[in-house]
């Protein structure tokens, strides 16, 4: 394989641009950050985001490192049964958030997904749901950072190490995230959402001309070698494996503090229903867009795809573009691919920061935390939360795409119940809360601690058992003053 034409000079114009990116990008966080006057502005955005940016933070947010570097390495290997879980069931859970959640936590104005547990149920549900909420973003922020590293070493050419990417991409995030929280990262998500866009687009008809054939030839030899089949194969096992994958994402990240957050941003409860639908209409079919390049690699460079395909496959689209595409393609590509990384980092670092503050810290704090200390202690916890999240992406040796997959299995089985069922049926207790809590994960963690390899993934068995603890909760010990109609104290916004 030779090298296109403009490669070889155009390794240090590559560098230089991601230099001037990060820094411009960065930048224009750090100016975002100056709106910031209260906690309202940090947590949400003021709640004035109209369609378009509410579409953007959706979207953007949710393209991170899976969707260009896990999801087409994935398909590689396993086809569009091992992408299941994402994007279809993480593309399906923005759907169903919008359609049957939005609307109704909208009304609630409320700061934190936590907040809702409380006014719901008791203090008991609002912390542990938090603590899954907050251990739940450790997956998903550090494959962002691991991203970061991989594509700083790949640039590079091998002159900055992985470990060295991470810690200097998660600084940089942390700087405009920590000053400008909500407002920031609406701002540069909706400008990253554009350069992803148009950097995607351009990439893969670049790509597509490079296969003899064109895009239908790319399409019809992953038909030919199966990787369409989509439904598992009919046994008890595969089909259960299938649902929980699906269910994970699908269910497990309702729950979660930056779809929250994207809901509440919004200006008006239509624009957070209709940003929702969209942005995950969108999130879906550019999912595609890698998935495509990645597969082209096997036309285009089979003996690169062999050398990764066994060892490090999130490699095979970043040296496809090194390697076989001019220095123009390879700066609207990793342009694209860092503007994904940022834009679901900042606000994944943010989202479990805002949860573990207000519903975590500032209870345990004596006597009533004002505004101004308020926004403070957020900032403290949001640079607490990158360094934990940094020795774990250091530490890690799962791949990005199971890094983010197995991120949601706590939020599934601990949160989701009392979230839908509180909202949807007017029976749900106190106690059905608790019980849905501490059944799921008791069961969860049983399952996967004595029975990892069962037929019934532990996810589901956890699942079932949330299911039935807020059943029967809730049959023993009806209502007692949680009515969903109950006003917000302290945590409105």
């Amino acid at each position: 394989m030779t090298d296109a034409p403009g490669i070889g000079g155009g390794r240090a114009m590559l560098i230089w641009f991601v230099i001037l990116y990060w820094v411009i990008s960065v930048a224009i966080g750090l100016l975002a950050a100056l709106k910031v006057r209260n906690t309202k502005d940090f947590t949400v955005a003021g709640r004035r985001l109209p369609y378009g940016m509410v579409i953007a933070v959706v979207f953007a947010t949710w393209f991170g490192s899976e969707a260009v570097l896990g999801i087409p390495a994935t398909f590689l290997g396993e086809g569009l049964r091992g992408v299941v879980s994402d994007p279809f069931g993480s593309s399906m859970c923005l759907v169903l958030v919008g359609m049957f959640f939005a609307r109704k936590l909208y009304r609630m104005n409320l700061m934190t997904i936590g907040d809702f547990y409380k006014l719901r149920y008791n203090r008991t549900v609002e912390v542990v749901t938090s603590i899954a909420i907050v251990i739940s973003y450790l997956g998903w922020v550090g494959a962002q950072i691991k991203a970061l590293g991989l594509v700083f070493h790949a640039v590079s050419g091998g002159a900055m190490s992985e470990p060295m990417g991470m810690v200097i991409g998660a600084v940089s995030v942390l700087a405009y995230t920590l000053l400008g929280g909500m407002i920031s990262v609406a701002v540069t998500d909706f400008i990253q959402m554009i350069i992803i866009v148009v950097g995607l687009v351009y990439i893969a008809v670049q790509v597509s001309g490079m296969v003899p054939g064109g895009a239908s030839a790319v399409i019809t030899h992953a038909a030919q070698a199966g990787k369409f089949a989509f439904l598992p194969e009919l046994n008890p096992t595969e089909v259960l494996a299938f649902i929980a994958a699906g269910i994970t994402m699908m269910f497990g990240s309702i729950p979660q503090q930056d779809v929250f957050q994207r809901v509440m941003s919004s200006k008006s409860e239509n624009v957070a229903v209709a940003g929702s639908v969209t942005g995950g209409v969108l999130y879906f079919f550019f999912t595609f867009i890698p998935i495509f390049l990645a597969y082209s690699a096997l036309l285009i460079a089979p003996s690169m795809v062999q050398k990764y395909i066994g060892t490090d496959p999130q490699q095979i689209l970043p040296q496809l573009v090194l390697t076989s595409v001019p220095v123009v393609a390879q700066v609207m590509f990793f342009g694209a691919l860092l503007s994904a990384i940022k834009s679901c980092a900042s606000a994944t670092l943010l989202a479990p920061s805002v949860t573990f503050a207000e519903n975590i810290v500032r209870p345990m704090l004596r006597g009533r935390i004002d505004d101004k200390h308020l926004l403070r202690l957020m900032r403290i916890v949001v640079l607490c939360f990158t360094a934990l999240v940094l020795v774990y992406a250091l530490n890690s040796t799962a791949s990005i795409f199971h890094m983010v997959e197995s991120a949601y299995k706590v939020t599934l089985v601990c949160c989701f119940v009392p979230l839908a069922f509180g909202l949807y049926w007017k029976r749900s207790s106190s106690l059905g809360g608790t019980l849905a809590v501490l059944f799921g994960l008791v069961v969860w963690i049983g399952c996967e601690w004595l029975a990892p390899e069962a037929m019934v993934p532990a996810q589901l068995a956890g699942l079932a058992a949330s299911i039935a603890g807020m059943v029967i909760g809730s049959l023993l010990q009806p209502n007692a003053g949680h009515a969903q109609s109950r006003e917000p104290q302290a945590s409105t916004i």
